[in-house]
């Protein structure tokens, strides 16, 4: 049941100015709740925050945090121990004989004519003499004794030195070309006159000028002449560089 209240004031009723308030109040049950509206928008992202501070220290044995970057690259170490020798491994199966592996024989012909062309040109030119199974070769370069050794071991060889003579022969035609004296592949022993081969052996051919050696152990090497004759001579002149092979 509604209950209503009229409250009627009349203040000064017909006087000029008079103010009229109506008040209407009504008292009952409440109404149904009306249904909720359409969600808002989202808003505006706000400015990022300082990062806090970092938190405490976990207790031992906790979970392990995420890795770390990778650091700069360090400078490499000192290299470790050779190890071992390992056993050999098992052998290969065993290949064509040469004289059926049509390609190699090809390569070794292609190989052999190069060579014997590059050794045409050389012998023409006086740069080297071929001697039985020796080979006599120079640079046409003028220096020391010991110059001439390490020149010659570099290239895979040694100081020329005739062993017969015919060896000899050969060896002074190069001599007498460049027209300058050589250093044979000899060294003065401790006894005053001996001399021996580079390896210590002893000498089995020799071909000295009339007198020779007379240098009685200040001469400890030895020179040949343009025409194939030696003589004892100090190892500190400078003196035409062949080598054999």
């Amino acid at each position: 049941m509604l209950l209503c209240s009229v409250a009627l004031s009349l203040i000064l009723l017909g006087a000029p100015g008079a103010v009229c308030e109506v008040q209407d109040v009504c008292a009952g049950s409440p109404g149904i709740p009306g249904s909720h509206g359409l969600p808002g928008r989202d808003g505006r992202d706000g400015v990022k925050g300082d990062p806090g501070p970092p938190g405490p220290m976990g207790p031992p044995g906790g979970m392990p945090g995420l890795p770390g970057r990778d650091g700069l690259v360090g400078a490499p170490g000192s290299p470790g121990e050779r190890g071992e020798k390992g056993e050999p491994g098992p052998r290969g199966p065993p290949g064509f004989p040469a004289f059926l592996d049509e390609e190699l024989k090809t390569t070794l012909h292609e190989f052999r004519h190069q060579i014997m062309q590059s050794m045409g040109v050389l012998s023409l030119q006086g740069s080297i003499v071929m001697v039985g199974e020796k080979i006599f070769s120079t640079n046409g370069q003028s220096v020391s004794f010991e110059a001439i050794r390490e020149t010659c071991a570099r290239a895979g060889g040694s100081i020329a030195v005739p062993r017969n003579a015919e060896e000899n022969e050969a060896l002074a035609s190069i001599v007498k070309k460049h027209n300058m004296y050589t250093y044979l592949g000899l060294q003065e022993g401790s006894t005053p006159g001996d001399f021996y081969y580079l390896d210590g052996a002893p000498v089995n051919y020799t071909s000295w000028y009339p007198g020779e050696p007379r240098g009685q152990g200040k001469e400890k090497c030895v020179e040949m002449y343009t025409d194939g004759q030696w003589n004892d001579k100090n190892c500190r002149q400078y003196r035409l560089a062949i080598c054999e092979f």
